[in-house]
């Protein structure tokens, strides 16, 4: 039982990593009102948002989605370290 929500985590972060880079890159070369672009912002802001509002853009670089990824990959690794611990 534990294995399969582990994998479970495992591929919701997963997946929302891949969604991440998937959109910085298509930020370079699709416009803003592309169909595909609003559907990852539609997903994707909410949890930006937010690091966005607290982190400030360094030059012109936004770190918001870096940061995600980071809060990603630590949340799933304490989560499954829980699971494992129970």
């Amino acid at each position: 039982m534990v294995i399969i929500v582990v994998k479970i985590i495992n591929t919701l972060s997963n997946l929302l990593i891949l969604l991440v880079i998937v959109d910085l890159i298509l930020s370079f070369f699709l416009n803003p009102y592309h169909p595909v672009r609003n559907a990852l912002d539609r997903i994707l802001n909410p949890m930006l948002a937010p690091i966005r509002r607290t982190v400030p853009l360094v030059g012109m670089f936004d770190l918001s989605p870096l940061i995600l990824i980071i809060l990603v990959e630590i949340l799933s690794y304490a989560l499954i370290s829980f699971l494992y611990a129970l």
